[in-house]
């Protein structure tokens, strides 16, 4: 069995998984730590190092999925993360982290790829849109099983407000949000979305995506919209795809 870690860097923690990436799931218990108060460069190498440290068995590259716009492993935003980061090797950083070739993917790509994959989006070949409710609002979109890079879709504006602003979880948890008042947050998003991009189906991960039974009746749109298979792990297993295919980066 080839495994091979993938990483993913969270608002509040940083998760980790040797992932199987013939099978597409993570082997054994995920493991992690507290994400750095502010998230720097430098304090975000040593938590990566010490992630590493914990899985011997994975030897080869490395994944990350990471909250920016990754383009040749440079972060190019910083929306909930330290703006030093901007302009930084993300990929360079994660390399010397881990003593290994890295590799760093916009982290709702990497949950999108890892569903497309292996979850809720498999045999999918039409407009496919995954939404990942966190600290923001990440997004990852699909056009024939296809994905469009670091797609920033949290970051439109509705009503003179980002819906990340409007409708992310963290959103929610600060303003004592029920799932009635939050979902009728999330459908004037999707209704914005539906206007634009017209897709036929929405996948929901990110950390609600665990209680999606209680909420996804009350979201409404054109499309259909489905919970994330692969839940809170989506991220580590796309990261993982990421840095099995490519890993010289």
């Amino acid at each position: 069995m080839s495994l091979v870690l993938g990483l993913d860097l969270g608002g509040s923690s940083i998760k980790a998984g040797a992932v199987d990436v013939k099978a597409g799931h993570v082997v054994g218990e995920l493991e992690s730590v507290p994400t750095p108060e502010g998230a720097s460069p430098q304090a975000t190498r040593a938590a990566l190092a010490a992630l590493v440290a914990r899985f011997p068995q994975c030897r080869g590259p490395v994944g990350l999925a990471f909250p920016s716009v990754i383009r040749a492993g440079v972060a190019y935003t910083a929306a909930n993360i330290d703006k030093r980061w901007i302009g930084a090797s993300v990929q360079q950083l994660l390399s010397e982290a881990a003593g290994r070739p890295g590799f760093a993917v916009n982290d709702a790509d990497a949950a999108g790829v890892a569903e497309m994959r292996t979850g809720a989006g498999r045999g999918e070949l039409g407009a496919v849109m995954m939404l990942t409710f966190g600290t923001g609002i990440g997004s990852a979109l699909f056009a024939g099983g296809q994905l469009w890079r670091n797609s920033e879709l949290g970051h439109v504006e509705f009503g003179g407000r980002e819906a990340e602003h409007i409708a992310s979880a963290r959103v929610r948890a600060e303003e004592h949000l029920d799932w009635p008042a939050w979902c009728e947050r999330v459908n004037r998003v999707l209704a914005g979305l539906d206007a634009l991009l017209w897709p036929d189906l929405y996948i929901i991960g990110g950390g609600v995506s665990e209680r999606f039974e209680e909420f996804g009746a009350l979201l409404r749109s054109h499309a259909r919209i489905v919970p994330a298979e692969l839940r809170q792990t989506a991220g580590v297993v796309g990261a993982a795809f990421f840095a099995a295919e490519h890993p010289s980066g």
